[in-house]
């Protein structure tokens, strides 16, 4: 017979049992912990594996680009001969400018002042009696009468605004006409005189085929002295040849694992000498090309050639020219050369009978033959007593000039040698106390708006040098990237207008281009999209954050958009001038803005750059989703030239000013950021710059 338990042990069975649970819950949990760590080291080695082989991928991948470069400048020096064979040959009527001005457009001002409709001012209703009626139509007829007489007094200043700028223009088109033709005019003379043996016209229009050839590389230089002997229709010059290192050092590159860096293979000494001679003997060969292809009025029998380096003597250390290679080919035997067959030193010393050096690497020199200073009638240079224009001036004679600006400013300044400068062309000093100090001058004979980065590498190369002051010098002029990047750093952006200012200052000459004819009167209305080609920029927005908003633009003075037609918007796609226009916005842009800026009216100094929700897409959103944003500063073919950093939306907004470009007194514009927000969205921004919202 059984008994039954008094219920302790039964309490204590129990309680050892969830006891016992609760050992066996914590060691699974051990396990799993345990499981858990040993999986996560494992992932961590596994994404450590994965990182070094990433970056080891990486630097082998910078090596072997590095090695695609030096490959294809090898190839590209090894082929100059055959490339510049190919160019077109240079002729006269280049140098001829069509006989055309821009059209009269004088925008806003052809539009008449509309007059009041007097249907508009009829009175509904007026009152319950007669004399209140009467009372309403009379006060009606008063608001017409004066509207009427604004809109007359609008109308007569519009016409005489129109036939003052109508004037204006005709003068300008008259001067700028004149010009064109005086200077056609000269380049007939030129020609004329080429037929007469002229020496002045030989080497002007000579020179001028060799320094407009789209054979030779930009990068090579174009330096050349030059006479012409009438008696025996020969050209004489000495043209300078590219130094010992536009051949690669470097024959290859390959990342080293164990010492993590790079490492270049060396190009075996005799294989870059030969490389070397080969590629002064294309270049020779190569002005040879150019000028008998130019020759389109029998001007040339003969040219002889010297080819020089412009460097420092290993002998004397003094920087002088050293011939490296001479030349006289009769036109007879270069026509039977078929020059993209040749092997260019053999050509040049045995078809040819030229002489090249034999250690053009060492400046071993060359005896010339006959030199421009052995024609009797002396040496003609470009330009002659006339004021020279920086655009067509040799590089090296630009910075001579900048330099001697310098020195005439009460400076010290000499011209830096062409390699191993680190990017300086002029080395200067202001003995000034306090403000005085080291300067590097960079130097730019653009024709087309100077980068960002050049003004970025700038302040790279004064940090890097320890100098006091960055001075950048261009023949064109700056955007508003390059003035917002400077903007507080020690550098000066000095524009070609600036610099031609501080020549006549200063006793010395130079002109950009032809100089002479004003710009036509800022009422002017843009040229069209087609005839304005790459003068204007795109200005790319792009946000993080799905936030649907609008990018609106506003041309204006001050604070004050100029009128309702300069607030670009979904509305209003262009102003009337067309220097600004909305675009569609191409990835990874969400809204895009095309501005010409040189072309803006002349009252104008700011374009403010806007943005706000979109209340039909976005109803109930604000800012604070408008993140990582920015602008892409781009030239006409969207080639990318800047970012502007904008702010970051803020909760409670809907409308932000995104920044503002402003110009400067020297013409150029500079992009500074804005920040200001409205919770009332775009109605409030825009009332805010002077725009009345019904």
């Amino acid at each position: 017979m059984s008994r039954r338990s008094n219920g302790l042990v039964g309490i204590w069975a129990e309680a050892q049992r969830q006891q016992q649970l609760q050992q066996e819950a914590r060691a699974r949990y051990q396990r799993d912990q345990e499981r858990a760590q040993r999986a996560h080291q494992r992932e961590v080695a596994r994404s450590q594996r994965e990182q070094k082989a990433a970056y080891r991928e990486q630097r082998e991948a910078e090596a072997r680009r590095r090695t695609r470069e030096l490959d294809a400048r090898v190839e590209a020096l090894q082929g100059l001969l055959a490339a510049g064979c190919r160019a077109p040959a240079f002729r006269a009527a280049a140098l001829t400018r069509p006989e055309q001005v821009e059209p009269f457009a004088p925008g806003p001002l052809a539009q008449p002042v509309r007059m009041p409709d007097p249907g508009q001012y009829e009175t509904q209703g007026g009152g319950w009696t007669a004399g209140r009626r009467a009372q309403a139509q009379a006060e009606a007829r008063a608001r017409f009468e004066r509207d009427w007489q604004a809109a007359q007094a609008a109308e007569a200043q519009r016409q005489a605004q129109y036939a003052t700028y109508q004037r204006q223009y005709q003068q300008w088109a008259d001067a700028r006409l004149a010009e064109i033709r005086r200077h056609n005019a000269g380049i007939a003379e030129m020609t004329a005189g080429l037929r007469n043996g002229d020496a002045d016209a030989a080497v002007e229009y000579f020179s001028a085929a060799l320094y407009a050839s789209t054979g030779w590389p930009d990068e090579l230089p174009r330096q050349v002295a030059a006479a012409y002997d009438s008696a025996a229709r020969q050209l004489v010059l000495n043209w300078e040849l590219p130094r010992y290192d536009v051949v690669p050092e470097a024959k290859s590159v390959r990342y080293m694992i164990n010492a993590d860096q790079e490492k270049e293979s060396p190009r075996p000494v005799t294989q870059r000498r030969a490389l070397y001679r080969d590629v002064l003997a294309q270049c020779l060969l190569l002005v040879l090309r150019d000028l008998f292809a130019a020759d389109e009025f029998g001007a040339l029998e003969s040219v002889a050639l010297n080819g020089f380096v412009d460097d420092h003597d290993p002998a004397t250390g003094r920087r002088v020219p050293m011939f490296l290679g001479t030349v006289m080919a009769s036109r007879a035997d270069f026509a039977e050369l078929h020059l993209e067959q040749v092997n260019a030193v053999n050509c040049l010393v045995d078809g040819l009978r030229g002489q090249l050096s034999t250690r053009p690497d060492q400046y071993a020199a060359v005896r010339p033959g006959r030199v421009p200073e052995d024609v009797g009638n002396g040496v003609v240079t470009h330009g002659g007593d006339e004021e020279p224009d920086l655009y067509e001036m040799d590089p090296l004679a630009f910075e001579s000039l900048v330099a001697d600006l310098f020195r005439a400013m009460g400076m010290q300044a000499v011209t830096t040698q062409r390699s191993n400068d680190g990017g300086v062309d002029v080395d200067a000093l202001d003995p000034t106390p306090i403000r005085g100090g080291k300067i590097v001058v960079q130097v730019k004979r653009y024709r087309n708006t100077v980068p960002p980065t050049a003004v970025r590498d700038l302040y790279g190369t004064v940090q890097d040098t320890g100098a006091n002051k960055g001075v950048l010098v261009t023949t064109s002029g700056f955007g508003p990237g390059s003035h917002t990047f400077a903007n507080g750093k020690p550098l000066e952006l000095v524009p070609g207008s600036e610099l031609v200012d501080l020549l006549h200052r200063h006793g010395l000459r130079g002109r950009l281009g032809g100089g002479g004819q004003g710009p036509v009167p800022a009422q002017r209305t843009a040229p069209d999209e087609e005839s304005r080609g790459g003068d204007h920029n795109v200005l790319g927005m792009y946000w993080s954050g799905a936030v649907a908003l609008d990018v609106c633009a506003l041309v204006c003075r001050g604070s004050r958009v100029l009128d309702d037609d300069h607030f670009v918007f979904y509305n209003n796609p262009a102003t009337p001038d067309g220097t600004v226009r909305a675009l569609i916005p191409v990835a990874p842009d969400k809204a895009a803005v095309q501005v010409d800026f040189d072309a803006l009216p002349a009252r104008a100094d700011r374009l403010v750059v806007i943005a706000a929700v979109d209340p039909v897409a976005n109803p109930h959103a604000d800012l604070s989703g408008f993140t990582d944003a920015g602008i892409r500063l781009l030239d006409a073919d969207r080639n990318p030239l800047d970012r502007l950093d904008v702010s970051d939306g803020r909760p409670g907004e809907t409308a932000l000013v995104l920044g503002s470009f402003r110009r400067r007194a020297n013409g150029d514009w500079e992009f500074v950021t804005g920040g200001k927000g409205y919770p009332g969205g775009l109605e409030e921004l825009v009332q805010d710059f002077g725009i009345d919202v019904e």
